[in-house]
């Protein structure tokens, strides 16, 4: 399988425009620009400059300020050698042996190739404009500002092993998993984490890896072949439509997909594209959640209820009011406008979180090039109280075949408190 296209730029040589170019495509792949560019949507503060740093990113020790990675030599990482750049990326350890927050996806990077890690290197150190802004210090309370006890968190929990192709796939299937385990890290968000805030699997062989996680307060949804709260019944090509422009089978990106899509999936070739399908439609069922009923005969009952305005079903009347316009009575939305909520494998999800945090704060769609017209969710924060919210999520996640879990009002309470919205 081939990870380059040009020779290794070694440290102290001149990088060719081909491998700054590999490069510049490697990073996309990752969504660098994701972590460590701030560029808030909508009012000011304006955004930063590209890989400037100063995102801040929510933990459960507190928030973790991404790092500037532009060729400055003081604020950024213009001083460093290949070295220091392929521990960083790879261990997780700064030059003078400064120990990263795993807010740094190293373990899945650490099976980056040799061959890859040059270029990006490349890119780095002569692609990226040099930014002379400080980050802002990341201050986490004790005892987690004790980066020591990192060291032992690495040992724990941080697999240090390059990507090693499968004999019995397809040379697709191992660029799929490559993609999808080392640079596109996406167990960093869709695989639970545990008490110490590791990934529970860094790859297919282990049974929690891609089930679904959550991370600053976005439900990371399961990405194996669970047919309810999966991917069972996405397509590889709804799954290649939706990387790319965010938008696949009736669903729609939103919260921090959307970023990803914007600065990764749609620059993606369909070559990779449809390797990252092809490998996710091999992953098994695993943990499952919810149903889905596709029965007609459970949508059309659903659509009755809102067309007659039954009252013995709380919740219904606010859907009728707020969201019916753009979702419909029967819950299907408009493809390439409105995700369809009926089927949804994120309305079936074990935790209503991202639903509850998009009817807070509202959301958009995706902008992207050739993609359909970015749509935006207004926030119902102000229009719906916690137990309007809580009876209108209950009702969509058991509405036309949809079953899952109630959503009470202290889960909607205890959202706006720490979104202090």
């Amino acid at each position: 399988m081939a990870m380059m296209l040009a020779t290794p730029c070694r440290a102290g040589e001149a990088a060719d425009a081909a491998l700054i170019a590999r490069g510049a495509y490697l990073a996309k792949l990752a969504d660098c620009a994701g972590c460590h560019t701030n560029a808030p949507t909508g009012q000011p503060p304006q955004p930063s400059p590209p890989f400037a740093g100063g995102l801040p990113m929510g933990s459960p020790f507190g928030t973790i300020w991404t790092t500037n990675i532009t060729p400055d030599p003081t604020y950024g990482i213009g001083r460093y050698s290949y070295e220091d750049f392929e521990r960083a990326v790879r261990e997780g350890v700064a030059p003078g042996g400064k120990r990263l927050y795993p807010a740094m996806p190293f373990p899945s990077f650490s099976k980056i190739s040799d061959d890859d890690m040059h270029a990006l290197y490349a890119y780095f150190m002569h692609g990226v404009a040099p930014v002379a802004k400080p980050s802002p210090e990341t201050k986490l309370p004790f005892p987690f500002n004790q980066r020591l006890g990192l060291t032992a968190w690495d040992e724990l929990f941080a697999p240090q092993e390059r990507f090693e192709p499968r004999t019995d796939r397809s040379a697709q299937w191992n660029r799929g998993a490559y993609l999808v385990q080392a640079l596109g890290h996406c167990g960093a968000c869709h695989t639970p984490r545990g008490p110490a805030y590791e990934e529970r699997g860094y790859n297919d062989g282990d049974p929690l890896y891609l089930t679904g996680g959550t991370n600053d307060h976005w439900s990371a949804p399961n990405l194996t072949g669970d047919p309810d709260s999966g991917l069972g019944r996405l397509s590889a090509d709804d799954i290649a439509a939706f990387l790319k422009q965010g938008h696949g089978a009736g669903l729609s990106a939103f919260g921090s997909m959307v970023e990803v899509i914007e600065n990764s999936g749609q620059y993606m070739t369909d070559d990779d594209l449809r390797a990252i399908a092809m490998y996710l439609k091999t992953l098994p069922p695993r943990r499952k959640s919810g149903h889905v009923d596709t029965d007609p005969a459970r949508n059309a009952a659903t659509v009755g209820v809102l067309r007659t305005g039954a009252i013995e079903y709380p919740g219904a009347g606010v859907y009728n009011a707020y969201c019916a316009r753009c979702h419909h009575a029967d819950g299907r939305g408009e493809p390439g406008k409105y995700p369809a909520l009926a089927g949804n494998p994120t309305v079936v999800a074990p935790h209503a979180t991202s639903l509850i945090r998009l009817l807070i704060e509202g959301g958009r769609s995706a902008a992207t090039k050739g993609g359909p017209k970015p749509q935006r969710m207004p926030s119902f924060k102000g229009k719906l109280s916690d137990t309007e919210i809580a009876r209108v999520l209950t009702f969509v996640r058991n509405a036309w075949g949809n079953e899952a879990q109630p959503v009470a009002p202290r889960d909607v309470s205890r959202m706006r408190s720490v979104l202090h919205r």
